[in-house]
């Protein structure tokens, strides 16, 4: 079994991880601002029979509309947007760099329904914010799909470690993450995601959104802290979605402030986001 040591020599060498896949990277770079990048955009995703199936098929479910009979990749960028489509592509192509069988206790899927949920969450949220400080949407699901990567980088590379990190979350609920974590490993899945996103320049927000989910505050003040704030927050009205990282903690009014948003309104988006968890649900059920 790898210990914490191993995996620390492990990180220093990032580099010999996997490499960026070359769809997103490509992705990443893309403007679509211009009709050349939106047609770039499709063929990028085209070329990917997995990618563009997946899209189809969150296209198609109700969580991003009207259910419909959608099956070609410019019908689905029709209904979900090009922002919307480039971001879930990223995050697919991102996150599949690290699967490889057999599969320990974190299970590909899981943590997939997870982020999904955590991101569409954090849309619906997002929705409820002052546009003044509201992230851009493409930042926002990029980010909630891409905030527990560290999770994918640890299974590649340690598994053992991984699989006793999960169990140990899953027997003792009650406690404290980071602690657990930093017992276990001497870091934390948002350090070993970040060093990942540093080491495949992802943008600077997403970085920051991947080492500071778990701790908003202690980013630093002249960064914007919204998206790990929402983040923050998606996770803990989900504690245990998908995967099992969170003790259940009470949001506190100054959460809701800190993002714009008027704890009156509290129930209301609780109630949205029951829907929002149905709907995801059914579509990991059918997938």
């Amino acid at each position: 079994m790898i210990n914490p040591i191993d995996l620390k020599r492990s990180l220093e060498h990032i580099h010999t991880l996997p490499a960026m896949p070359v769809i997103a990277r490509k992705m990443l770079a893309l403007a679509l601002n211009t009709d050349e990048g939106e047609t770039q955009l499709l063929k990028l995703i085209a070329q990917d029979p997995q990618i563009s199936a997946r899209i189809i098929g969150l296209s198609n479910a109700s969580l991003f509309g009207s259910p419909g009979m959608i099956s070609s990749i410019s019908d689905a960028a029709m209904r979900l947007g090009l922002t919307h489509i480039k971001s879930v592509a990223i995050g697919m192509a991102a996150i599949s760099a690290f699967t490889k069988p057999p599969e320990g206790k974190l299970k590909a899927r899981d943590l997939w329904t997870h982020s999904l949920t955590i991101a569409s969450v954090m849309r619906t949220i997002a929705k409820h914010m002052p546009p003044r400080i509201r992230p851009m949407e493409d930042q926002i699901f990029l980010a909630g799909l891409l905030h527990d990567i560290g999770y994918n980088v640890l299974s590649f590379i340690a598994k053992d470690l991984s699989d006793a990190l999960h169990e140990r979350l899953r027997t003792t609920p009650e406690a404290s993450l980071l602690e657990i974590e930093h017992g276990l490993l001497d870091t934390d899945h948002g350090e070993i995601g970040a060093q990942l996103g540093t080491y495949w320049e992802l943008p600077a927000e997403i970085i920051a959104v991947i080492r500071y989910h778990h701790i908003p505050d202690k980013m630093d003040s002249q960064m914007n802290q919204s998206l790990a704030r929402l983040v923050n927050i998606a996770e803990k009205l989900l504690p245990d979605f998908g995967i099992t990282e969170h003790a259940a903690q009470e949001i506190t009014e100054q959460e809701w402030i800190n993002l714009g948003i008027d704890p009156s309104e509290v129930d209301a988006i609780a109630e949205e986001i029951r829907v929002i968890v149905v709907q995801v649900t059914q579509l990991a059920n059918a997938a």
